[in-house]
């Protein structure tokens, strides 16, 4: 599984996401809560909206247009509209910096 660098963690704050592009993906790193960084497609599977836009509680993060929350580390969506997850990606935080892999960790293709 191949890694790459998106940027400084210091530079995302706990509670913000931060947008990059990850072997032609739109993703979406988020700082959680519990202070581990995850990574999702930035784009909700009930609407097609980038989820960078949305709220960040705890280890979810919600989608601005009709309220859909998905589990960071899953991608599981907690409730409706959405039914079906977003894929999420591995990351590791390597002497400071942030690097995402581009193979999804739960199974669901982008």
């Amino acid at each position: 599984m191949s890694f790459e660098r998106v940027g400084p963690a210091g530079d995302v704050g706990k509670g913000s996401v931060i947008t990059t592009e990850v072997g032609g993906v739109d993703i979406a790193i988020v700082h959680a809560d519990d202070d581990n960084f995850y990574a999702v497609r930035d784009e909700c599977s009930h609407a097609a909206i980038a989820l960078s836009e949305g709220e960040v509680d705890g280890c979810t993060l919600e989608c601005w247009l009709h309220g859909s929350r998905f589990d960071l580390r899953t991608g599981e969506p907690s409730g409706l509209p959405a039914t079906e997850p977003v894929a999420t990606f591995p990351v590791e935080i390597r002497d400071g910096d942030i690097y995402v892999s581009s193979t999804p960790s739960n199974g669901v293709m982008p």
